[in-house]
């Protein structure tokens, strides 16, 4: 007579190994997907870095400044400001939050060696809605504190480049 354990233990045992082989490779896969910053969302590429209002006023800003100052469009204001290293911990991460998702539209370098030298914003008519206007008060605010200057114009179809000129240089 055929002893049936002889068989069915170890066929058990191998599905049993099999399920947590199976288990474990899916927590594998899932951990380093977390671990490589993946996540299950597609990504897909701008088809512009500046809106065409914005590539307007760059062409006119750069005219402007010719080879004076080198343009760099949409810079994070964690870029180029630093919150106080003698900040507490729990403050300077409050401070930081404020700065880490803002950008400002425009930022000036001297040419030889990407010295920050000034800002440039574009107002469009967002900015007249009353949330704009705390973000833009607290930018400039920001800015001021780090010595920045910031220039504003106001969105427009044309730009005169004399006219930038002239803001920037008198500024």
């Amino acid at each position: 007579m055929i002893n049936l354990s002889a068989i069915v233990t170890p066929i058990i045992g191998f599905a049993l190994l099999l399920c947590v082989v199976t288990i474990a490779i899916a927590i594998l896969k899932k951990r380093s997907r977390k671990t490589a910053g993946l996540q299950p969302y597609r990504y897909k590429k701008v088809s512009n870095l500046l809106s065409p209002g914005e590539r307007c006023f760059f062409d006119a800003l750069e005219t402007a400044v010719g080879d004076q100052f080198r343009i760099v469009p949409k810079v994070r204001l964690a870029d180029i400001l630093r919150v106080d290293e003698g900040t507490n911990r729990g403050a300077w991460q409050t401070a930081f939050n404020q700065i880490q998702s803002k950008h400002v539209d425009f930022l000036a370098c001297e040419p030889k060696d990407m010295t920050i030298k000034f800002v440039v914003e574009l107002d469009d008519k967002s900015h007249r809605r009353q949330d704009r206007q705390e973000r833009d008060e607290f930018v400039d605010r920001a800015l001021a504190m780090a010595g920045i200057p910031v220039f504003r114009f106001p969105a427009r179809s044309g730009y005169s480049t004399e006219e930038i000129r002239k803001r920037i240089v008198s500024g």
